[in-house]
């Protein structure tokens, strides 16, 4: 990312990033949940619950919302530049 496109961009609001969050986060959640439903189906709640953060957290922060953050500023970037 260049030191221009940072300055445009700026950190993400509370809003911004809820948002990120949530386009990451539920996707992700769904996939695995439908991928591992039939190895999930006997486990508890609070089991399967955390065998699902334990694989969508890594996945989410660092696969998903670097990439999620490059756009964001792309599309910052091409607004500020019309």
């Amino acid at each position: 990312m260049s030191d221009q496109q940072s300055r445009v961009a700026g950190p993400p609001t509370k809003h911004q990033l809820a948002l990120m969050i949530w386009l990451c986060v539920f996707p992700t959640l769904t996939v695995i949940n439908v991928t591992l439903s039939d190895w999930l189906a006997p486990m508890s709640a609070v089991l399967r619950t955390f065998v699902l953060a334990t694989i969508a957290v890594p996945i989410v922060i660092y696969g998903l919302m670097p990439q999620l953050h490059k756009v964001r500023v792309r599309i910052l970037t091409i607004r500020s530049n019309s």
